[in-house]
């Protein structure tokens, strides 16, 4: 244990549930995450989707540089923090929309805050498939403005039923597999924290030229 809180101590993740909800199961997730985070040596900033909820998207609303609160908000949290975990529903087969607006307002910033930043995705749901179809669904707007997402994403199925009282998970191989994923998560930010330079060398060495507008994408 010390030596994973001497290697993660330095790296802090901003984790929140993407529901509204009183008593979301995602937010239950989420707190469970952060709990995970802190016993493997993590620094967290937890935060609620009411702290970052904006007022629907609209171009003429841009005047003089605007953006709506919780977008300020989101863009100064991200930015302060190494990567971030989101715990979201499923809202018929897709993410929540106030999610996704939230997403397409804080994409309006210059430099643009998601480009490079390492996220893991989580979901709980009452369903056998534990809201996976809606995670799906979340990567491609982060995936499109270049966030780094976590190929292992984590579904919590029967969710309602999943939780002992004290808000850790009843199935022991499955807390296991959670804390697994979230640590594998953990060591990979904490490698690009360190080592960013790592994609660029690995393409150096294949000996790749990158066209003109691969270098701007970079």
């Amino acid at each position: 244990m010390e030596e994973q809180q001497n290697e993660h101590g330095h790296t802090s993740f901003l984790v929140f549930s993407a529901s509204l909800r009183k008593d979301s199961l995602n937010t239950k997730l989420a707190k469970l995450a952060a709990q995970v985070i802190q016993k493997n040596g993590g620094t967290v900033d937890f935060a609620h989707m009411q702290e970052f909820d904006c007022p629907t998207f609209n171009q003429d609303l841009e005047v003089d540089n605007y953006h709506p609160q919780g977008a300020e908000e989101f863009c100064k949290r991200i930015l302060a923090n190494d990567a971030f975990i989101i715990a979201s529903p499923e809202y018929n087969g897709s993410m929540p929309g106030y999610l996704k607006n939230m997403i397409d307002w804080v994409s309006r910033y210059r430099p643009q805050p998601f480009h490079q930043h390492n996220a893991l995705l989580l979901s709980a749901s009452p369903s056998m498939a534990g809201g996976n179809r809606g995670l799906w669904a979340l990567r491609i707007p982060f995936e499109h403005l270049g966030t780094r997402v976590y190929p292992d994403m984590f579904s919590l199925a029967s969710a309602q039923q999943a939780f002992n009282e004290d808000g850790t998970l009843k199935d022991e191989k499955l807390a296991k597999r959670f804390e697994d994923n979230l640590v594998g998560f953990m060591n990979l930010v904490e490698a690009s924290k360190h080592y960013p330079c790592i994609k660029k060398a690995w393409v150096e060495f294949l000996g790749e030229k990158l066209t003109k507008e691969t270098e701007r994408i970079e």
